[in-house]
Parts: C-alpha cells; structure tokens; sequence
C-alpha cells in the first residue's frame, strides 16, 4: 500500500506531505500518517517547526466522500475520527504551519484550521460547500471556523457553500499571509514563514474567543444567516442547521460545541436530502464513464470554433467558448442581427462584471475573441462548428449542407437543436461520423449542462471530444441517444402536457406553478415557458406535428397564446404579465382565456388538489424516463438525475426525478400511473421498465448498480 503521508526535513523545518491523488482526501490512513509524522518531528531536537502541505494540484479538497456515502447509507463508520488528530496539531509544542494550494475545503479546512498557522499561493481557495452535501462541517469547522473569521463570515461561508479566494480570505484572518503567486512556489515560502514564526508563541485555534461576540450582537446575525439560508438554499435542512452548530460555538466552551455539531452532523447525514445530493454528486461524474470510451480514445484539441446564429443561444454559446479561451466566428444572416447578439453578449458580460464575476479587463479580452460577420470567411479553419438557429429541420439542413463543402475534414459539425433528429441532418452532409449533437441550455454561458447527442453514426472520439469540450467550458456533458427531444425535452413534453391539462381542467397556472416551486423547482412549469418563449414551444410543435395521434388530446391554450402575439416575457405577456423586473404577474385575462377554450372543447372543470398536481407533473415526467431508459436512449437513470438538476431546474436535494421515484415508491407510482390511466386515457400507459421494476419490487439506482454502468 502506498504511503499516503511522507515526512522529509528542509534543515530546522519538517515537511509534511499528504500524497493520496487525486485530491488528497483524508480518507482511511492519512489520519494516522499525519499523527506518524508528528511524532517524528515532535522527538527531533534539531527540528524548530513543521509545515503541513499537500501533494500535486491541491492541499486537501475535503474528506472522502466514498466513506460519507457508506455512513449515510449505514454501511460503515464513515470518515475516521480527526478530534484526536486536530487536538494534536493545535497541542504540538512546535509551530505547525499549513502550507495551502489549489482547494482547501470542508475537512481540508478544518485540518487547516487546526494548525498554529495558515499560508498559501495566491491561486488558493477555501471554503465549507458541505451544505452541498446536505450536511455541516463534521470535523470541528463551525467551531474553528467562528473562532478565526467571526459569525457573521462563518455563517456565510458555511451556508453559502461558496470557496472564498486567498486575498479576501487574508482579509478575514482565515490566512495569515500569502507566500506564493502560486503552488509551485508554496513550499518554499512556507518553510521560510515557518522558521520566521519558530520562535513563539503560538495560540491554539480553540482558544480564540474575542471574535465570539454576545448574545445581543450574535441575535440579528443569526437571524439574517437563517433567513439567507431560506431564501439561496430553499427547503433544506443543513443550511439552517449549521447555523445552529455556530450558535453553539459562541454559547457553549469548546469541547461541549464539538459535541452538539457532532449531534447535528449526524442527524444530517442520515437524512433523505443528504443521500440524494450524495447521489447527486457521483452521478455527475459518473456522467462521463461511457462505453467504449477510454483514456486510449483519441481527443481532438478544439482551438478554433466558429458558430451559426447570433442569438441568444449562439450568443450564449460564444461566451462560453471565449471563457475557456477558445476564439469564436459568430455568424448570423445580416449586420442587424450581428448588432442584436453583440450588443446582448455585452449586456451580459456588463452584469457580471457589475457582480464581480468578472474585471473589466477579462471582458474586453474576451470580446476582442468574438468575431461577429456575415459570411463564412475562416469557418475552413475551425475545429468545431455549431449550428445554433431557430428549431426548423429546413433551415438546418440547409445550412449542414453548406458547413460540408466548407469545412475541413476534421472539423466537427454540431448542432444546437434542443429536439430535431441528428441522423437526418447528418445525412445532408458527406460526413455524417462527424456529426453529433451539442445541446447546450439557457443561458448558455451559465447553465452547466449540455445534452451530448450522437447519431447512428457519430464516430465514438467524436464523442469523447464532445465530452472533453463541455468540461473545458467548465460544463456537465451527458451522452444521450438521438430521439425527439432527446432525453430533457422528451420528458419536458409530457410534464409540460399535464400542466396545461391541469389548468384546463380548473387549476390556474399560478397554482401550478407555485406547487411545483414549494417542491423544489426552481421555477413553475408556466414560468418557465414564458421564460424560453411560447413562439419557441409554438415552433417545435409545428416541427412534429404529423406524429400527432388522430384523437389524442393535446393542450389547447398555448397556441391561443401564440395567435394573440402572448409570447413570454419578450413581449411582456404570456401565461403571466411581466414589468421591467420580469416577475410574473397573474393576468385575468388568461385565466379567462382558459376557462372559455376548456369550455368549448367540453372539457369539465373541478377544483384541483395540490397533491394532483404535483403526481401529475412528475409521474408524467418519470413515466416517460422509465420508457427513455428502457429504449437506451439515456445510460443510466443517474444520467436523467443529472440532466434534470443540472438544466431542468430539478431541486438536487431530491436527487432528480429518477432518484425521487425511488424514494416515493415505484410501486405506488406505478399504482397510481394505472390510475390515471384509467381516467385519462393511453397518454398515461405505464412505461415497460416502470412496470417490471414496481412488480419485482426494483429501483432505479439497482438497475444503473446491476448494469455496473
């Protein structure tokens, strides 16, 4: 077994270093190394003080969240014990100084907050994202952390979740000094600060009380972390907890703190929302394992991209590149056009800046990036092209036919359709291994998720670039098969279809809206529809409107909508009224407009129970992953979770939709699925895969753990 912990000595100064890649987790063994090397260093006279630092790209990213898993599903202790380790630390009669780069997170932090000191590269980050996990710090964080940065930072940083970078952490006292611009530098700097403060005296963590404040000044902070909690971490349980445990550091001496959190931690980790978001986090890299693709499988290295369409998808699709330091050819049919995309990429990229995501300086460099024309001139030199206009099969073609005399042979061809069929664009071109689909989501420069579409004949690299590209732009890439809508949009289109039955049936779409959002979504399913554009909707159901089954019901109001030039928040109205902040407004004039087109079609109207429509909207929408996955157009059902969290606005506490059946029950919601089928007809005939599962008394997660995929 490797050696997770070394020990090596710069003169007066030991060198720690923890070496368990890839992220230096502390995970089984790197406790007791630490403990090993301590006790070296601790018996060596000619040693004066000890630097702590972690091996390759990061200092220590958190604890092992493989180990997390086992406890929240009760198949082991979990994580080992660090009380005894960070005791140690902070007792150690010579100065240890934590030398950070890269990440120091959750049990990264708190190991670092148990040292005497705290350094690091200038690159660094730090942070306790453990409410990401559905859990609070575990190994004495909201305890150390309120002691070093006090409350107020505390409870941001620990219900926020966000890293904070090495210069503003300096600021809080997190670090002592930056030492380094970066981590190649680190060890260097740090044994130079660690002789610098040998002397003494050095204070134990635990001890630092002076930042604790009192119970008048901690109130109101309290009460603004809670209420932050509500309002960015909706529904969950940890956020509001881990405000609890800081409480408890301010309140009660240091060892009795480290008790409650311990409770706290405990009663977290065994919750539901704790194991979805678990599930959650490996099913995004789970994401990316795809048969027959390996390490050997070749990646095209994209340096040039060119795109068709500068709206907003195009324009959002162009930031993303640029952000990752790929220059884009943004074409569109006319200056007009060009004009409108550009001058929205600035809007943009002004906001951000206006929110300190980004300088002044990045933009105008990624600006100067984006070479807006009319023509193709330079679309021979590009390694990806994609095609990002408006859901019509014959523009696209159109314009697939051209990008094939154009472009060189290696050069991707891609699609941005959201639902249009990948082999039959693909067989305009004479090249059809080249063609796949990359079906980014709105706002494309903020949204994680791309829909990775591969055609019959879409050569396997082509997919491991596509892959490899979405994670470049700092994006999740899931694979999935060439079907109308894919995988997102196919189960879209019956969550979208029930919504609109429930509100010609009696319920208003602001009751649906805001039953779906008291969920977890983060929108309603009408909201979000006004959001993408009822034209956009109007469109694709004109795309695929042969494949409608004589006699199968379909909404009526949404082309109502369309008719009357109602089309989202472009126009001000669609299923709500919207100001210049975009918040809906109910609009009697549509529920009006519901109630005459549902009479007219004899449709009988009911007062609707919220427990209806929650089933309806969801069981619609899990039904159809169930057939998605038993047609193979989806791997696993982990990749419909991921989907779903990461574009569909699915709340990840939940673990996504495939994830929550589980949790429900498949055999209830088969149950009730017969149900509505009775009642409503063949749209609700149970998928194949649904049935076999709630029969034998299958999940989903066993059929992805059967298939070991």
């Amino acid at each position: 077994m490797k050696n997770l912990v070394r020990l090596d000595q710069h003169g007066d100064v030991a060198v720690v270093t923890i070496d368990n890649p890839p992220v230096n987790a502390i995970g089984a063994g790197v406790p007791e190394g630490i403990a090993t090397a301590l006790d070296t260093a601790e018996g060596d006279s000619s040693i004066r003080a000890v630097v702590i630092i972690g091996a390759g790209r990061t200092f220590v990213a958190g604890a092992d969240i493989k180990e997390l898993e086992n406890l929240a599903l009760g198949r082991g202790a979990g994580a080992p014990d660090v009380h005894n380790l960070f005791k140690r630390i902070e007792d150690f009669p010579k100065p240890i100084v934590m030398a950070i780069h890269g990440t120091a997170l959750g049990g990264g932090l708190e190991l670092a907050m148990s040292g005497h000191y705290r350094v690091a590269s200038a690159d660094a980050q730090v942070g306790q994202p453990e409410v990401n996990l559905g859990i609070i710090p575990g190994a004495e964080g909201t305890q150390r952390l309120p002691r070093i940065v006090g409350i107020a930072a505390a409870i941001d940083m620990c219900v926020s979740g966000r890293p904070v970078k090495a210069p503003a952490a300096l600021q809080l006292g997190l670090i002592d000094e930056i030492v380094a611009p970066t981590g190649e530098d680190l060890r260097a700097g740090a044994i130079a600060f660690a002789r610098k403060v040998s002397a003494g005296p050095h204070s134990k963590t635990r001890d630092h009380n002076d930042k604790l404040g009192d119970a008048a000044t901690n109130a109101p902070l309290y009460a603004a972390g809670r209420e932050q909690a509500r309002r960015i971490r909706r529904n969950m349980t940890a956020p509001l907890a881990v405000i609890d445990a800081i409480e408890a550091a301010a309140t009660l001496p240091f060892d009795e703190g480290c008790r409650v959190e311990h409770e706290i931690f405990f009663k977290c980790v065994v919750t539901d929302q704790c194991r979805a978001l678990i599930h959650a986090f490996f099913s995004e890299r789970a994401a990316s394992k795809v048969p027959g693709i390996s390490k050997e499988t070749p990646v095209s290295e994209i340096r040039r991209a060119a795109i068709v369409g500068a709206g907003t998808m195009g324009g959002g699709i162009a930031m993303a590149l640029v952000n990752a330091g790929i220059p884009v050819l943004l074409k569109d049919t006319d200056t007009a056009a060009l004009d409108r995309g550009m001058a929205a990429i600035r809007r943009n990229y002004d906001t951000s800046v206006q929110k300190g995501r980004f300088t002044s300086q990045f933009v105008e460099e990624r600006m100067a990036m984006i070479h807006p024309q009319t023509g193709y001139e330079g679309f021979d030199r590009a390694d990806i092209i994609i095609e990002a206009v408006f859901e019509s099969m014959t523009l696209k073609k159109e314009i697939f036919a051209e990008l094939d005399r154009i472009a060189m042979p290696s050069c991707i061809l891609a699609t941005n359709t959201s639902t249009l069929n990948i082999d039959e664009l693909a067989g305009v071109t004479s090249r059809p291994q080249m063609v796949i689909g990359t079906h980014f989501f709105s706002p494309a420069n903020i949204m994680r998720l791309v829909e990775i579409v591969r055609g019959a004949a879409t050569d396997i690299a082509l997919v491991a670039t596509a892959l490899a590209l979405a994670k470049k732009l700092g994006k999740v890439g899931v694979v999935v098969g060439n079907c109308r809508g894919f995988v997102g949009n196919r189960m879209m289109f019956p969550y979208m279809r029930e919504a609109q039955f429930l509100v010609e049936e009696g319920a208003t779409p602001a009751q649906v809206d805001r039953v779906l959002y008291d969920f977890g979504m983060a929108m309603g399913i009408f909201a979000v529809d006004d959001m993408g554009g009822i034209d956009i909707a109007w469109r694709v159901r004109q795309e695929f409107k042969h494949l409608d089954k004589p006699g199968i019901r379909v909404p009526l109001v949404a082309d109502r909508l369309y008719e009357l030039g109602r089309l989202g928040q472009k126009t001000g109205k669609g299923w709500y009224l919207y100001g210049d902040d975009r918040k809906p407004i109910t609009d009697p004039a549509v529920e009006a407009l519901i109630e005459t087109t549902a009479r007219a079609a004899g449709i009988p109207r009911r007062a609707i129970a919220e427990d209806e429509i929650l089933e309806r909207c969801l069981y619609a929408m899990i039904n159809e992953g169930a057939r998605i996955l038993d047609e193979g157009f989806a791997l696993r059902a982990a990749d419909i979770d991921v989907i779903y969290n990461t574009g569909y606005g699915f709340p990840a506490y939940r673990g996504g939709p495939m994830w929550y059946a589980d949790t429900v029950g498949l055999s209830k919601i088969y149950s009730r699925i017969l149900e509505f089928e009775k009642r409503h007809g063949e749209l609700w005939s149970p998928s194949p895969l649904l049935k076999r599962l709630a029969e034998s008394g299958g999940t989903f997660a066993g059929l992805d753990a059967a298939k070991g995929t």
